[in-house]
């Protein structure tokens, strides 16, 4: 995916870690609390541009969960609507750049494991579900 048509988040946290990331050129130049991250590039739904977002790194077996919690916000972040609009996505982890396709997990049994899995990395995810009336979406972003 080519940075020519990369649109920055209206975020300025967002954007102060993509910057860090890319200049850097690996997702250890920050973190979340302390927390690995991944950086997520995908397409933007309405803009067609591309975006960036630094989201907590939640892998298993080449596989990894982005979990839509927008920190048990009552709505879903806008991220997730682009991967559901465009799954083409790359994730950078460490120097590491990889193709992946993104899709939403709908089975309850996959859910669970997937969910025991994001709060074991990230145990703030089991409060942010409790914030919530929403079932916090989890998409896998699996290698093409």
């Amino acid at each position: 995916m080519s940075d020519a048509n990369y649109l920055p988040s209206a975020s300025r946290w967002v954007r102060d870690q993509v910057s860090a990331i890319d200049r850097a050129g690996d997702t250890a130049a920050v973190d979340m609390g302390g927390m690995r991250v991944v950086l997520i590039t995908m397409r933007g739904r309405v803009s067609g541009k591309l975006r960036k977002v630094p989201l907590m790194r939640v892998e298993h077996d080449g596989t990894y969960a982005a979990i839509a919690s927008l920190g048990g916000a009552p709505k879903d972040p806008q991220w997730a609507g682009n991967l559901r609009a465009h799954p083409d996505v790359e994730v950078q982890d460490g120097r590491d750049v990889t193709p992946m396709l993104a899709r939403e997990v709908t089975d309850p049994a996959e859910r669970a494991q997937w969910w025991d899995r994001a709060v074991a990395a990230f145990p703030d995810y089991a409060a942010y579900q409790q914030r919530t009336t929403r079932v916090i979406p989890i998409f896998l972003l699996e290698p093409r």
